[in-house]
């Protein structure tokens, strides 16, 4: 059988203070989502002055990151670079960059999504968040 990391509630929470930081220090008014490998919601922050849709946005961002094993801006260049017959994918959305998988040991073990400014600055929080956990 095999065996793989997981996040721990303190994972978590660490990652979300991280990311909760970085975009206060940047005067981000964002939200920051955090999932396991299967997209499922683990912790949220929403920031003051985040508009409530970036709560949808953020979580959507970490779902597509987390299944699809990949930053979720890769899904929107793919667009972008003129593949849109890939809006019609099943089950899929968040397309958008901001949303940064998360990898243990070569494994993804979830994703951090973040909506609330630029697309870049968004992905950037998040990664500020994954630089803080301890492995």
């Amino acid at each position: 059988m095999n065996t793989k990391p997981v996040l721990s509630l303190s994972d978590v929470q660490s990652m979300l203070a991280a990311a909760e930081k970085h975009a206060i220090q940047n005067k981000w008014p964002v939200t920051i989502a955090v999932v396991d490998d299967g997209g499922h919601m683990l912790g949220l922050i929403r920031l003051d002055g985040a508009a409530p849709i970036s709560v949808k946005i953020a979580t959507a961002k970490a779902h597509i990151a987390a299944v699809g094993q990949r930053e979720s801006g890769a899904y929107e260049k793919v667009i972008n670079d003129g593949r849109t017959a890939f809006l019609s994918a099943p089950g899929i959305e968040g397309m958008l960059e901001g949303g940064v998988p998360i990898v243990v040991d070569g494994q993804v073990v979830g994703a951090v999504g973040v909506s609330g400014v630029k697309s870049n600055e968004d992905a950037e929080t998040a990664r500020a968040g994954i630089a803080a956990l301890k492995h």
